[in-house]
């Protein structure tokens, strides 16, 4: 059941939230020994349960009544296990909660447990968490994306109905499009960051996966606006359940030519053409525009993102929290925390993020890449006075095979040529299901100008009514 229908129920008394607990937790323990999803389970998840039951008994009515939810693990439970996906915080138990987990409790919802990921969220498949990789449900031979793959694979496995992640670069829409579910990234500042750990603060966005936009819409309603802990979150009031039945005809939509590179699957090429005959039937105008720009949003993205990386990642020295390798000597004793404790990928780009910042190089690396960035926000600044969204592929291919794209560091950042700009222009991005390359779940990317969220989701749930089976196939029952 998706995550409105079982808060319908639970408020109405045909469904106990204990009993769906227990059957959610039963799905994770028949396939999370393959598909590696989650790395903490909520041992509380019952007892939360059994509160959202006496809400309900008392009179309330929930939004999300007794919907079991999952959690990237970079962000902070208060009692539970949070690792970032690293042997540095292997044994963290951090005494708060992050303000997005929080107001899905509040809304009704009851956190099953946490789920895996790149180290420290640096990654495109979460292959680089430091506890093992999680598995596509399509082909556990494939990768789920990153770096919230194993949120996104909980989503699509059926093993909860929401889950969040953070996207910095694409880290929620490429693995929603890789495992045939909906990822959302919010405008920057409408979801608090409080209690995420830090990869590239300037970059980072908490948002939701789910199988259907209404499930989406709901989440987005319970964590966005604005947070006193958060001083880049966003005054602007949620309306997304709201907007959901908002009409699109007339709606000016354009694909971004510069998108659609020789490097793109046939597969995913023939999804995008045939999403946007379906927004063409649904009274939308279909277009096309040029980026030009979009070719240093790669280059720029790794060097802004890296550099905010070597700056956030300093504070694990061994000290304060976290593992700490044996040593009397302070600086010794930091280095041998980092050396044995981080991960080849979070040293790589502490490395990139260090030397780009470093006296004779800062303006040559980090400040052209600030110039860019404001470049690539100036573009789509002119994009959207003509138009109202961008489409895009998602990712250029469907997912790739595990261990492909180890040894090739370059071809791995490259699946994020797509998503990355919207973080660079702090703009609302929408992953959405859009049809099978290879037998494999492809993704079409929905972007808008900044607060226009509620806009994207009108335009999904249009889509959505209009090809719903794309929604609704589930993957086949892992295999091996």
């Amino acid at each position: 059941m998706d995550a409105l229908r079982i808060a319908e129920a639970v408020n109405a008394g045909a469904l106990d939230p204990v009993e769906v607990v227990a059957e959610h937790r039963a799905r994770i323990e028949a396939q999370d020994r393959r598909i590696h999803a989650f790395l903490t389970l909520n041992p509380a998840a019952e007892e939360e349960a059994r509160a959202v039951a006496g809400r309900v008994a008392a009179g309330e009515r929930p939004p999300l009544a007794g919907v079991p939810f999952a959690v990237k693990d970079n962000l902070v439970t208060r009692g539970l296990r949070t690792t970032a996906g690293s042997r540095v915080l292997e044994n963290f138990v951090p005494p708060y909660t992050a303000t997005a987990v929080d107001r899905l409790r509040a809304a009704g919802a009851v956190l099953l447990g946490k789920t895996n990921l790149d180290e420290f969220a640096m990654g495109s498949s979460t292959e680089h968490s430091a506890f093992g990789p999680t598995r596509n449900p399509w082909d556990l031979k494939r990768v789920p994306g990153g770096s919230s793959g194993g949120s996104a694979a909980a989503v699509a496995a059926g093993m909860v109905p929401l889950a969040l992640g953070s996207d910095t670069g694409g880290s929620i829409r490429q693995p929603a499009a890789y495992t045939g579910v909906l990822g959302f990234k919010p405008t920057y500042g409408r979801v608090s960051r409080y209690g995420l750990i830090a990869y590239a603060s300037s970059l980072d966005v908490v948002g939701p996966f789910a199988r259907s936009v209404g499930d989406l819409a709901a989440a987005m309603e319970a964590i966005a606006g604005r947070d006193p802990k958060d001083a880049t979150s966003l005054e602007a009031a949620p309306a997304f359940t709201e907007a959901l039945d908002r009409p699109v005809q007339g709606l000016r939509v354009a694909w971004v030519r510069e998108t659609l590179g020789p490097g793109t699957d046939p597969g995913v090429r023939e999804a995008l053409e045939r999403f946007a005959g379906v927004l063409e039937d649904l009274g939308l105008t279909v277009g096309e525009v040029g980026l030009p720009e979009l070719e240093y949003a790669l280059a720029a993205y790794y060097l802004v993102a890296t550099s905010e990386a070597s700056s956030n990642l300093a504070r694990y020295d061994g000290t304060l929290y976290g593992a700490r390798a044996p040593g009397e000597e302070l600086v010794a004793a930091m280095k041998a925390t980092r050396a044995r404790y981080f991960g080849a990928e979070v040293k790589r780009r502490i490395f990139m993020g260090t030397f780009a910042l470093s006296s004779g190089y800062y303006q040559a690396y980090y400040g052209r890449a600030l110039r860019a960035r404001a470049a690539i926000a100036r573009a789509f600044e002119r994009a959207f006075a003509d138009y109202d969204l961008l489409l895009t592929p998602t990712a250029p291919t469907p997912a790739f095979r595990l261990g492909e794209k180890l040894a090739d560091p370059l071809s791995m950042y490259l699946t994020d040529v797509n998503t990355v700009a919207a973080n660079l222009a702090g703009l609302p991005a929408l992953s959405l299901p859009a049809g099978f390359s290879r037998g494999l779940p492809v993704g079409v990317q929905l972007l808008g100008p900044p607060l226009a969220d509620e806009r994207l989701l009108a335009v999904a749930r249009a889509y959505e009514r209009a090809a719903g089976g794309v929604f609704r196939r589930p993957p086949p029952p892992p295999q091996g």
